[in-house]
């Protein structure tokens, strides 16, 4: 008798829309009981193990609402909605236009299952023209390890593909990613954003407003306002990518690295930092700032190095700690007490040494030196010692065509508290030191000092040699100023360079 009635209902419905829905097929319906409803002749009432379908999708409920003239459907109680082989959803209250292909589902708990993809909220419509579910009122999504919130979202089953917004959340064990606006794939595992995005992972922050993420080979790209932070370390730029797991990042247009506690600032328009080197690399209009600091006095004011070069390589330990610098081509570099121009450098802060190789150039104060290669050391105070190898030539200019000179085959320079105390000029040594006289506080050129030796030892007062003492059978001459050959004048292969002396932090860019 039942299953008579089953039958009953369901040609009762087929005869009531076959005119109205010749178009639309109609919603067709078996159910344990069924009656129409007094008040509507075109509404039944179905019970116990109700089951609809309409154009391939099956749906199942305790109870529901046939409008067979309206061809909508409206079910209570242990939903499910077999909306393909793929995709099923489950709630507790549902209505379902078959005109407009909608089902809006409400539960505490609406569960939509595509494959590995499990979408939770309260209340869901899915759309099967475009086999698109969305929520308004926050969604919770598990992927194989991954975990997806946000306050509202689309999800599209035919490309499984998440179209989310409003505190977006997309983590897994190893990562968090935060942003407003977000497209995830789940196949690809690809998300892209196009809003402030943070993504958390290890001691790495990754900061973007327009890019894009791979939750599976941790593969970031970011093309606006892009940042990552690791530690103390920060590299911003208009155009980034990062490798999460090896910490390799390719940096593209207004570069800039920053060490926030060795105050090291690295700039250009391209850029690599590379964990597994141990090494970080600007090039393109490089530039690396180093910030002075005072150790006893941090509210001092502070002199910046700047070092340009046509790359700039950062060496760093284990531990992610600055260790060295090497700067290569086209070097020069500018602070207030110093400055200086060669082919490469080489930094080392466990030494606190200065390397400049190739035509090197070091101005200090009113001095130039030059040599094959000069070698610095820096304490706290300043430098300590520097070495000048190899047909080296330290010069103060006087005036415009007079020149204190030494040259030698080596020279060093010793300092205390950052200012020189004495010069040692070992092998062949020579110098041209004009004698000056103080009358009334103006200070006059008299005459000339030629010599040579072995070696010479220079003592300095205020920056000024105060005494000169010569060793292995030297040979000192003074002259009366007009009295001295021009052409001694000059020591061989002296040449001024205060030309190429950069005067301000820009000038470093300029040769």
């Amino acid at each position: 008798m039942q299953k008579t009635f089953v039958r009953i209902l369901c040609v009762v419905a087929c005869l009531v829309g076959w005119g109205t829905a010749s178009a639309q097929k109609i919603i067709t319906y078996s159910a344990g009981m069924g009656t129409r409803d007094p008040e509507n002749n075109d509404v039944w009432i179905l019970y116990k193990r109700v089951r609809a379908e309409h154009e391939g999708m099956v749906l199942y409920a305790d109870s529901a609402l046939l409008n067979t003239e309206q061809n909508d459907f409206t079910a209570y109680g242990h939903i499910k909605i077999e909306i393909t082989d793929t995709t099923t959803i489950y709630g507790d209250r549902l209505y379902y236009d078959g005109i407009s292909r909608v089902v809006d589902i409400w539960a505490d708990t609406v569960r939509l299952i595509d494959g590995k993809t499990t979408l939770t909220t309260n209340h869901l419509s899915y759309d099967r023209n475009t086999s698109t579910a969305t929520y308004n009122n926050w969604g919770h999504t598990v992927n194989e390890d991954k975990s997806l919130v946000s306050r509202v979202g689309h999800y599209n089953s035919d490309i499984k593909t998440f179209y989310i917004y409003v505190q977006v959340v997309l983590q897994d064990s190893n990562m968090r990613l935060e942003t407003d606006t977000l497209t995830y794939c789940t196949e690809d595992h690809l998300a892209e954003f196009g809003s402030p995005t943070y993504i958390y992972s290890g001691s790495s922050i990754l900061y973007s407003e327009n890019g894009s993420y791979n939750t599976e080979t941790r593969y970031a790209y970011s093309t606006k306002a892009s940042r990552v932070q690791n530690m103390e370390k920060i590299l911003s730029c208009d155009t980034l990518h990062y490798y999460e797991d090896t910490e390799f990042g390719r940096a593209i247009g207004r570069v800039v690295l920053e060490d926030t506690v060795n105050k090291i600032i690295c700039s250009g328009r391209y850029g690599e930092t590379d964990r597994e080197r141990q090494t970080s690399y600007v090039t393109d209009s490089a530039l690396v700032k180093f910030v002075g600091k005072d150790e006893n006095n941090p509210d001092a004011p502070q002199d910046t190095l700047y070092l340009h070069a046509d790359s700039i390589r950062v060496i760093n330990n284990e531990n992610k700690e600055f260790t060295a610098l090497n700067a290569f081509y086209h070097v020069k570099a500018f602070r207030t007490d110093g400055q200086a121009m060669c082919d490469s450098v080489y930094y080392s802060v466990q030494d606190s040494l200065l390397q400049l190789y190739g035509d090197p150039v070091l101005w200090y104060g009113d001095y130039q030196c030059t040599a094959d290669t000069i070698e610095m050391y820096h304490g706290p105070n300043g430098p300590t010692i520097a070495y000048m190898r190899n047909n080296s030539i330290s010069a103060e200019q006087l005036d415009p065509d007079k020149f204190n000179q030494i040259k030698g085959r080596n020279t060093e320079v010793h300092f205390v508290e950052g200012e020189p105390y004495y010069a040692d000029i070992l092998g062949n040594a020579e110098m041209v030191y004009y004698i000056t006289d103080e009358d009334s506080g103006r200070v006059s050129i008299v005459g000339v000092n030629v010599g040579r030796g072995s070696d010479m030892r220079i003592y300095f007062k205020d920056r000024s040699p105060e005494r000169v003492v010569t060793s292995g059978s030297p040979d000192m001459n003074a002259y009366p100023l007009g009295k001295l050959d021009p052409e001694k004048r000059v020591l061989q292969d002296f040449h001024w360079l205060d030309s190429r002396r950069p005067k301000s932090p820009m000038d470093v860019f300029v040769w």
